[in-house]
């Protein structure tokens, strides 16, 4: 349940933001939506759509009790994946507002949100990873032949 209200809740603000921010006062609905940085954000959004399917996913296969099987690590895989690449666009959204940001303006709210986000999604991906790795490990012992 808390899965799908994070999703739900990161839909709203990705919808709703653009037309509270602060430029976008004056500018219609296709302007709002075509602009660079907001079709960048929608893109880099993806990432992290994928990777709370893949939770909710690794959710079921515990409540199945199948969370130390081959599924449940390539969900967390995939979950790792999602992390880094999000991680990536994240810093890269960043360096473009810091270097191109007007002159009058101070990005540095911006970019305190950049950095905690990918914290964030940093410990995300160690975190999948330590619990793959815990998981391939145990399904090593158990002695399953399958490829993770």
């Amino acid at each position: 349940m808390v899965i799908v209200l994070i999703g739900i809740l990161a839909l709203t603000i990705m919808i709703r933001f653009p037309l509270t921010e602060g430029r976008a006062e004056n500018l219609d609905l296709l302007s709002i939506y075509s602009d660079p940085l907001i079709l960048y954000a929608y893109a880099a959004s993806i990432p992290f759509f994928i990777a709370l399917y893949k939770a909710f996913k690794l959710l079921g296969y515990i409540g199945q009790n199948k969370g130390f099987s081959l599924n449940s690590a390539r969900a967390l895989r995939s979950i790792k994946y999602c992390a880094i690449v999000l991680s990536v666009l994240i810093v890269m959204a960043g360096l473009y507002i810091m270097i191109f940001h007007n002159k009058d303006d101070d990005p540095a709210g911006f970019l305190a949100m950049c950095i905690a986000t990918t914290f964030v999604s940093i410990v995300v991906a160690t975190a999948a990873a330590m619990f793959e790795k815990k998981i391939k490990r145990r399904t090593i012992i158990l002695g399953s032949k399958e490829k993770i």
